[in-house]
């Protein structure tokens, strides 16, 4: 049976994705901070048959999140796919931006997807076939959109962070995807750290993103698309 630990699984990507991978057979081991949202998950997707188990962990403490997967892993068993879909927006100008606020979304939005990393490396290194990492980056990773600069550079970082993770481990036949999504309707809009006044109808929506991780991280061994830039018809943003 295949296991996928998913983050951010509580909401909009991350939950559409758990849902996904469930449906699919996947076992899944539901990551993000909200208790009561991803018990109710768990509670759906064990009744539609899969085993699905929630572990609350705040991400934005870094400090504690290598530790607090190894423990998930210790209790659920190897990962053989792993989505990175927590993260968080962020609007504002660079140059008024405090640094407490770049912190935080460096914090997120890299930091603690590199620990998640390191803690599912040692089992997914030891799987027949390796296993697959999936980094959820964005459009703004490679085009930069006016007081989406903090959010772009985070996402930026981590495409280089899944091509220097790939390069690394591609010995033990483990594959890195990296998607890069425009603008998806999720409750990111919907935060106090953005502020943007956009047409949320003409977004992809979290199943469609959803469908196309399971297609990329369901591929035979051999296979491997590194890189997917997925964005609504009617343009990124």
């Amino acid at each position: 049976m295949r296991r996928a630990l998913i983050t951010g699984a509580s909401s909009g990507i991350g939950e559409a994705t758990a849902r996904a991978f469930a449906t699919a057979g996947f076992e899944v081991a539901l990551v993000a901070r909200s208790q009561s949202s991803l018990d109710k998950l768990a509670d759906e997707l064990t009744a539609l048959g899969s085993r699905a188990k929630a572990f609350v962990i705040d991400l934005a403490e870094v400090e504690q999140v290598k530790e607090q997967v190894e423990a998930v892993i210790a209790a659920f068993g190897n990962i053989d796919v792993l989505v990175n879909s927590a993260g968080m927006g962020y609007t504002g100008l660079l140059g008024d931006m405090p640094l407490a606020d770049w912190q935080r979304v460096m914090n997120l939005n890299v930091t603690s997807v590199f620990q998640v990393v390191q803690a599912v490396l040692p089992g997914m290194r030891a799987l027949p076939t390796g296993g697959v990492i999936v980094n959820i980056a964005s459009i703004a990773a490679q085009q930069a959109f006016p007081e989406w600069g903090a959010y772009g550079v985070s996402k930026a970082g981590l495409v280089a962070l899944s091509n220097a993770i790939s390069a690394e481990e591609v010995g033990y036949g483990i594959r890195v995807v990296t998607l890069s999504p425009g603008a998806v309707n999720t409750p990111i809009w919907d935060t106090d750290t953005v502020h943007a006044d956009l047409d949320r109808s003409a977004m992809l929506n979290p199943e469609t993103v959803a469908q196309t991780l399971l297609h990329i991280a369901t591929l035979p061994p051999e296979a491997v698309i590194p890189h997917l830039t997925l964005t609504p018809s009617k343009g990124a943003l």
